[in-house]
């Protein structure tokens, strides 16, 4: 039996979509790190399981459930670029009724709102600033504000041009104060609120947008400002999002984009354990 896979990405971090609405797939690591694999696999940043969440046996008052994995294999709480991937797949598979709904994450719930031109909104949850520490890339040390989007993150504001920063190689952090490992934004403030920010996520490496990424640098820059309220358009390689932060939520919008669909050979598939 072939496997149905579509190819799509949010500002750039690309995702490889399986719908399995009975979630009878068998993603092993190794599966998943074939198919993010961008020389032996499909190539992407993660994979997007796309699931009912009875079938998987996962809490949610939505139906579906994104059944999200990093490229490395590892299972992640929660990915705000690929939830608007997910979200417009829906849509545009028929899967819901209307625009508005509720999908299920490991992060909990997250209500969505596909907008008529393929941009969504998600509704993020908290962003909440659980302490500081200390990033190491390539020999220099990077002060950060902790910030937990449902999943963590490390915040580091900068003066020198993030552009000219080295990501090659994977950047150093406290593992007492991230067990589960972190993602990683290096943030620089432009004028009128606008951020641009590059990140290095765990399991997968640089990516060119990290959704939960940008919500976790605006709710850091407004720690830093004194505030926990505000807007700002965050510019990532991949292009530009806007999140809004008020007191116990935030928002993320930005573009969600399919660019192919087709079948995994079974074969191939049954090879890669």
């Amino acid at each position: 039996m072939a496997i149905e896979f579509l190819k799509g990405h949010g500002t750039q971090n690309d995702f490889v979509l399986l719908p399995d609405p009975s979630g009878r797939l068998e993603l092993t690591p190794g599966r998943v790190a074939a198919l993010c694999d961008r020389q032996r696999g499909l190539g992407a940043d993660g994979v997007l399981r796309v699931a009912r969440a009875e079938a998987l046996g996962l809490p949610s008052a939505g139906e579906w459930f994104m059944d999200y994995r990093n490229a490395d294999g590892s299972v992640a709480e929660m990915c705000g670029n690929g939830m608007r991937v997910f979200a417009r797949y829906l849509v545009d598979a028929g899967l819901v009724d209307g625009r508005e709904f509720v999908v299920g994450s490991r992060a909990g719930d997250r209500p969505v709102v596909v907008h008529p031109d393929g941009s969504v909104t998600v509704e993020m949850g908290p962003a909440a600033i659980t302490g500081a520490s200390v990033s190491i890339v390539d020999g220099r040390h990077f002060s950060g504000v902790a910030v937990n989007v449902g999943n963590p993150h490390l915040v580091s504001i900068v003066d020198e041009d993030v552009r000219e920063l080295d990501l090659g190689l994977p950047p150093r952090y406290d593992t007492d104060f991230f067990p589960e490992g972190v993602n990683l934004e290096f943030v620089n403030p432009l004028d009128d609120g606008l951020l641009r920010m590059r990140v290095y996520e765990r399991g997968v490496g640089e990516t060119r947008s990290c959704g939960t990424g940008t919500v976790a640098a605006v709710a850091a820059a407004l720690h830093q400002a004194g505030t926990d309220t505000g807007e700002s358009i965050v510019e990532i390689p991949g292009g530009r999002v806007t999140v809004v932060l008020r007191r116990g939520q935030s928002t993320l919008t930005g573009p969600a984009e399919f660019v192919a669909r087709g079948e995994l050979y079974e074969a191939w598939w049954d090879a890669q354990q």
